[in-house]
């Protein structure tokens, strides 16, 4: 009962690690993969990034791609190429950016 309890009482590890067991921080783990994000990242930049590795994972397995083929009653070409496109601008076009000038009061 003891070792059951116990499991609960440990705190999270906040390291995650390599497959080779080699302790790894989220930094180098965002420097490695560019689609995990960063504090500054826009809502619409991470939405794009999602849609494009969902994209991509359907386009290069054959079998689910052919399952939405089958589903769509379209060729598979045709489908492979309409996602391909898709991953251009998946969200649409990019929304404006507003410019924060700070305007100093003239005396």
């Amino acid at each position: 009962f003891f070792c059951r309890l116990s499991l609960f009482l440990v705190p999270e590890q906040t390291t995650m690690s390599t497959s080779g067991g080699a302790a790894i921080s989220s930094e180098q783990l965002k420097a490695r993969y560019i689609g995990t994000g960063h504090a500054d990242m826009t809502k619409y930049e991470w939405a794009t990034n999602q849609h494009r590795d969902t994209m991509a994972s359907h386009v290069g397995h054959y079998d689910q791609l052919s399952y939405y083929a089958v589903a769509q009653n379209e060729s598979v070409g045709r489908v492979r190429a309409r996602m391909l496109e898709k991953m251009l601008e998946p969200c649409g076009p990019p929304p404006t950016r507003k410019k924060q000038q700070e305007q100093s009061p003239s005396s």
